[in-house]
């Protein structure tokens, strides 16, 4: 196990939620994308690039499980980083057992918020609610699966074929474009 590296993940993964906490107690964290934040992801986000292309995705095997939980936080937070959303979504089906496979659900899921696409496990929220899923039956067996709380069936929005998942919001649209989302 690479300790250095893992305290790294750990020190990178607690400057994010502490800079989170710290903005949402001034209040600045909402609406939008906030740009101390960004900086925040997109440092951290670059330094575990160079840290996937030196050892691979920061699996439980090679940095132990607190170490590979921040990994997956950096990653799940780096929404202006597409490229590596989607590598490390990859990587981390390839890990097998190596990773939870819930954090390949949120990963997933988060992907495809982003993407405006339905999601599958019914893990990501808006300020309208639960973002829409695929297939209500599929998500409530994938979450037993899981072992992922069940959602209150109100909160369960099923996709409906042709529906445009963000359609009034244009300035997330325009961001989502502008990085690569779509």
């Amino acid at each position: 196990m690479n300790t250095h590296i893992s305290n790294e993940l750990i020190e990178m993964a607690q400057h994010d939620l502490h800079d989170r906490e710290k903005l949402i107690n001034e209040g600045k964290l909402t609406p939008g994308y906030n740009p101390d934040m960004e900086r925040v992801h997109k440092i951290n986000a670059a330094r575990l690039e160079e840290i996937i292309d030196a050892i691979g995705y920061p699996t439980t095997s090679k940095v132990g499980k607190q170490a590979s939980e921040a990994a997956w936080l950096i990653v799940q937070h780096a929404i202006s980083e597409p490229a590596l959303m989607k590598r490390c979504y990859t990587l981390i089906i390839e890990a097998g057992d190596n990773v939870s496979p819930q954090n390949q659900a949120y990963l997933y899921d988060r992907i495809c918020y982003f993407e405006g696409r339905p999601q599958k496990y019914g893990t990501q929220f808006d300020d309208r609610g639960m973002y829409p899923v695929e297939d209500k039956a599929e998500m409530v067996r994938l979450r037993e699966a899981l072992r992922l709380r069940a959602h209150d069936e109100d909160l369960i929005v099923v996709h409906k074929a042709g529906q445009n998942l963000h359609p009034f919001d244009r300035e997330f649209n325009n961001w989502r474009k502008n990085v690569g989302w779509i």
